[in-house]
Order: structure tokens, then sequence, then C-alpha cells
């Protein structure tokens, strides 16, 4: 399908709104985990798992008003709905945030092989979608270990 500029500008906003709310949604699974343990674990999961998420979440987000400023069109509502957390253990939590941000990031890099960041968007959202998807890189394989290390 052949977009117009202006149709595939908004496409790209519509796209990264919707990886945003994913991102945003794993963001407060890893607060959730965060509430449920001791300070000590509560700290760790802060810096190897919560803090990246939270950086891609806010890179995201930015990316995404300001291609939307630079384009004249107005940025898409970001609202991801808060998790559920009733009756999931901290193990469950964590898994869930993986997933989600790993849906997020599919989501960007999706946008990314559809050519229209390219086609329609500009190097600085590229940066930034590049940028958080290198912020989320990681969690797929700190998720694990942390979770190895839980309890002890």
């Amino acid at each position: 399908m052949a977009f117009t500029t202006l149709e595939a500008r908004g496409q790209i906003l519509d796209d990264l709104a919707a990886a945003v709310d994913q991102v945003g949604l794993a963001a407060g699974y890893l607060a959730g985990a965060y509430d449920q343990l001791d300070v000590g674990t509560a700290d760790r999961l802060e810096a190897e798992l919560y803090r990246p998420v939270q950086r891609a979440f806010g890179r995201a987000k930015r990316t995404q008003a300001q291609f939307a400023e630079r384009v004249g069109l107005a940025p898409r509502t970001l609202d991801p709905a808060s998790p559920s957390l009733k009756r999931l253990s901290v193990k469950e939590i964590i898994e869930r945030a993986v997933t989600t941000a790993s849906t997020g990031d599919r989501r960007i890099a999706e946008l990314q092989d559809s050519m229209l960041p390219i086609e329609a968007g500009d190097a600085e959202l590229r940066a930034g979608l590049a940028e958080v998807r290198e912020l989320l890189a990681a969690l797929p394989e700190r998720a694990p270990q942390f979770l190895r290390t839980l309890g002890r």
C-alpha cells in the first residue's frame, strides 16, 4: 500500500505509540515487582532491569513527541495500561515484563523494517528508534540471570 508522506508520518506515530505503550507496560510490571522485593533485591532489580526499561520508555516517548512536532502533527496519546499483578509471583511479573518489552521492541523493529522511517521520517527519528531498541536489547538476557539469583 502506498502512503502519502502525511499518511506515512501518521502511521509512524501510530506504530511508535503502540510500541511505547508496551514498553511503558513493561516498566509498570517491573515497578510492581520492585514493590514485592526486599530492599537489596529491589535495588538490583532497579539497576539491572527497571532502569533500562524506564530509560527506553522515556526515550521512546520523547522520540515520538519530537518527531510529531518536527513534522507538524499531533503526538499520539501515550497511556500504557497499568498491569494487573494480582496473584502473580515476582518471577511471573518479571517474565511478563520481558514479554511485553519484547513486544514493544518487535513493534519498533517492524516499523524500522517497513522503511517508513527512511521514506517519511528523519535522522533524529531513526536514531531515537535505534536507541530505544539498544536499551531494551539486554533485557531478555538480564532477566533470567536476575531470576536465577532471586531469593538467594
